[in-house]
């Protein structure tokens, strides 16, 4: 056999095998291979499109815990606001409330002081009209002068 044929023959059935893979095996194998590439840049643009996500999201998280707590101190101040509100309103109406009861129980002690008077000066005019029987040594008929024992109760 001669190594010229042979090595001839070998070339060719390479070049046959070299024109084959580059017509119908390498086509496929690129787009397997750019997909593939394709498929791991949307995946870590996806990932970094999600860390910068996550910092908003983070940082939103932080702005609305913030507000939160704030909008929180100004319900707080607001409830003690309304709180020491109410204690003062109580403190009116518990004031406005003792100067009434005050201010009745003077009105009952007032009519009791009168009462009082009334009947010490029953007492005293009937004691007077003792007294003055006593001196005339005769009965006076209170009834019959019943205008001058007013007389003298309301001088009493």
């Amino acid at each position: 056999m001669n190594i010229n044929l042979t090595l001839l023959a070998q070339a060719v059935s390479f070049a046959i095998l070299i024109w084959f893979t580059v017509k119908f095996v390498w086509p496929p194998l690129l787009r397997a291979i750019e997909n593939r590439q394709k498929q791991i840049a949307d995946g870590l643009a996806a990932g970094e499109r999600g860390r910068e996500e996550l910092a908003q999201a983070s940082e939103r998280a932080s702005t609305e815990l913030t507000s939160a707590r704030e909008k929180a101190t100004g319900i707080i101040a607001q409830a003690e606001q309304r709180a020491a509100e109410i204690i003062e309103e109580a403190k009116g109406v518990a004031k406005v409330e003792g100067d009434r009861i005050l201010t009745g129980a003077r009105a009952e002690i007032d009519q009791e002081v009168n009462r009082a008077k009334e009947g010490l000066r029953q007492q005293v005019s009937l004691l007077a009209v003792a007294g003055a029987e006593k001196i005339l040594r005769r009965e006076i008929d209170a009834r019959a002068h019943g205008d001058m024992l007013a007389t003298i109760a309301n001088e009493l």
